[in-house]
């Protein structure tokens, strides 16, 4: 009489566990970056051009646009730091922790490369489009390493959006540059703040 051995229970296999930076919430940096474009860019362009639809002061633009990047630098690296805290291998601490300075050091890095640009031109207006285009393309390209260290699609795909645009709206003149701005970065902001809801409900 042979005893046949009961059978093993089928295992699932392991499902890899989700690493908690991907429950960061990045909805507070898009809004504030998205308003920094859309009133920063988009006063800019109702009063720059031949025939600017509205007669509102230089500063007003830049004003605005420098109040929403100094906030949304703010939230960023807060929220840089915050993933890092929720890191539990050494290494994503480690990058967690080098993202958050990288903001600093990108923005400070900006301005010094806009102003020594200016002076040895002795052009000051060119900060009017260099800011612009200079604020997009480092913030595109953070959010891309981001993405690529927080495994988060929506992020990486949104900066690697508004390093493209930021810069290829410098082959269009005023007030065309400031509308690309305005359209395709804070539309972009605003898509983006709406996926990330989406994103943190699917998990």
């Amino acid at each position: 009489m042979s005893v046949t051995a009961p059978a093993a229970p089928f295992a699932p296999e392991p499902v890899a566990a989700e690493r908690p930076a991907d429950q960061i919430d990045n909805r507070p940096t898009y809004i504030s970056f998205g308003l920094a474009y859309v009133l920063g860019h988009g006063t800019a362009a109702l009063s720059q051009g031949a025939t600017p639809l509205l007669d509102l002061p230089g500063r007003l633009s830049t004003a605005l646009l420098g109040a929403g990047l100094a906030v949304g630098t703010v939230l960023a690296t807060v929220t840089a730091l915050r993933a890092q805290r929720a890191a539990t291998d050494p290494a994503d601490v480690l990058s967690g922790k080098l993202l958050g300075a990288a903001w600093i050091t990108a923005f400070a890095a900006l301005f010094l490369a806009v102003t020594g640009l200016t002076d040895s031109l002795d052009a000051p207006a060119l900060q009017s489009m260099l800011w612009p285009t200079g604020s997009g393309l480092m913030v595109g390209l953070l959010y891309v390493a981001e993405g690529v260290q927080r495994r988060n699609l929506l992020h990486y795909g949104l900066g690697t959006w508004l390093a493209l645009t930021s810069t290829g709206a410098l082959l269009l003149g005023t007030p065309g540059f400031y509308w690309v701005l305005t359209v395709a970065g804070g539309g972009a902001y605003a898509l983006a703040a709406v996926l990330e809801r989406r994103r943190l409900t699917s998990r």
